[in-house]
């Protein structure tokens, strides 16, 4: 005993939601969900080497995988921004990538209408942060069928996301992952406050954690948000070690050249060691006792 607390109190993996997303199965606790992948679906051409590199490391760990990738950036600094290259180009080249690699994929949607389109060729939707309040958007998603991962609002109590959730599982949908990213920390600066995710997990629904995002510092650049790359081992190793259920993390080949997130994407060629460290450290928490 820790106190008032037990150890199983942050064990939670045995009591998520049970569910599967194709290949996936949230009953399992032998690895960790993986969602990894570029920020932003620059060209065809980047997304099948990182979709290529990251098939590889996971089918050489057995760690289960999503690949991820935003098909258009509807929330940039700018209005300049760079945002896509078209919505049905950037998803066929998603949906291609989940039929050549048999692994599921998923996008961010932002409006209502973005669920019908997206839905055709993906497997998971994914809430952004800033519009995880939006009850037609949630609903919408619930609707689709889909999977739906939610990003928890950088101005939201991490208690609060039982009920974003909520409002997708009230259509019948019970598939739905909560992500935490981060909680904003005066301007231009995040914290990820690790109790959070202990609450989180207390609604039932799989926690992940995002090590990407919750190291951007938003709006810091010139016209882009700035990012703390430097940090997202240590922080990927806390999550682990709280008991996340899963890790997201935005993968590039060359991060400097990225056209959204150069600060905080991973190197492409970095990305292999680090899931092998968080593996280990993963069989480590999951061979402690419960109690």
């Amino acid at each position: 005993m820790f106190g008032v607390f037990s150890v199983s109190q942050y064990q939670h993996s045995s009591a998520v939601q049970k569910f599967s997303i194709g290949p996936i199965e949230f009953s399992s606790t032998k690895s960790p969900l993986l969602i990894a992948g570029p920020c932003l679906i620059e060209s065809r051409e980047m997304a099948i080497e990182v979709a290529e590199e990251l098939r590889r490391i996971t089918a050489a760990t057995g760690v289960q995988f999503i690949f991820k990738g935003s098909y258009r950036k509807a929330n940039r600094t700018s209005g300049s921004s760079f945002t896509g290259i078209g919505d049905e180009k950037a998803l066929e080249v998603l949906a291609d990538i989940g039929r050549t690699y048999g692994m599921p994929v998923l996008t961010d949607v932002h409006e209502t209408k973005d669920v019908a389109l997206a839905s055709r060729y993906v497997d998971v939707l994914q809430i952004p942060a800033f519009l995880s309040r939006q009850t037609e958007l949630l609903v919408a998603a619930g609707e689709s069928g889909l999977a739906v991962n939610i990003k928890k609002g950088q101005f939201m109590a991490p208690q609060d996301m039982a009920r974003a959730a909520g409002k997708v599982s009230a259509t019948g949908n019970r598939r739905i992952m909560l992500t935490e990213r981060g909680t904003s920390f005066g301007y231009n600066n995040l914290v990820v406050d690790f109790r959070g995710l202990v609450k989180m997990a207390e609604s039932g629904w799989p926690v992940i954690y995002d090590a990407t995002h919750s190291l951007q510092l938003p709006g810091a650049g010139d016209g882009v948000s700035g990012g703390e790359r430097g940090y997202v081992l240590p922080l990927a190793r806390a999550a682990v070690a709280t008991g996340v259920n899963g890790l997201f993390f935005e993968v590039h080949p060359d991060p400097e050249r990225a056209m959204s997130d150069a600060a905080t994407q991973i190197p492409l060629g970095d990305f292999a060691p680090l899931v092998s460290q968080l593996l280990a450290l993963y069989g480590c928490v999951q061979s402690l006792p419960s109690s």
